[in-house]
């Protein structure tokens, strides 16, 4: 079992960064393929970008490509998201999400209910 804790939201201007991170309980982090998932008010958790367990593939939903970054650490058991140029619409509940995968080099699934851990969430706002 693995614990997430994520961290580094914020409110932010629209046009500036935030860097968050999710950071893993457990020696078996490696093992996990991870994702980051949003929600905002009163709409459905979506997608936002997953990355392989070795760190080499990674995919992104259209609506961040070019503006968002996954990486991960396995030596430090975290993920990150970095965000450049938010929009207003980036603001959300973001979380973070494990999923035990056999293959390293494949990516985590876009659909929320096949993952198998997640973290609490941590609150970004874009103000415009």
């Amino acid at each position: 079992q693995v614990q997430l804790v994520e961290s580094g939201g914020g409110l932010v201007q629209a046009g500036g960064s935030l860097r968050l991170s999710c950071a893993a309980s457990g020696r078996t982090f490696s093992s996990y393929a991870m994702g980051w998932f949003r929600q905002a008010p009163g709409k459905e958790r979506e997608f936002v970008s997953t990355i392989s367990r070795n760190g080499g593939n990674t995919v992104y939903a259209d609506s961040v490509k070019g503006r968002f970054t996954i990486s991960r650490d396995n030596a430090k058991n975290t993920v990150y998201l970095q965000m450049n140029s938010l929009k207003p619409e980036d603001t959300a509940v973001y979380y973070c999400a494990a999923r035990v995968l056999t293959i390293p080099t494949m990516p985590g699934p876009r659909f929320p209910d096949r993952y198998d851990y997640w973290g609490q969430g941590t609150q970004v706002t874009v103000s415009s």
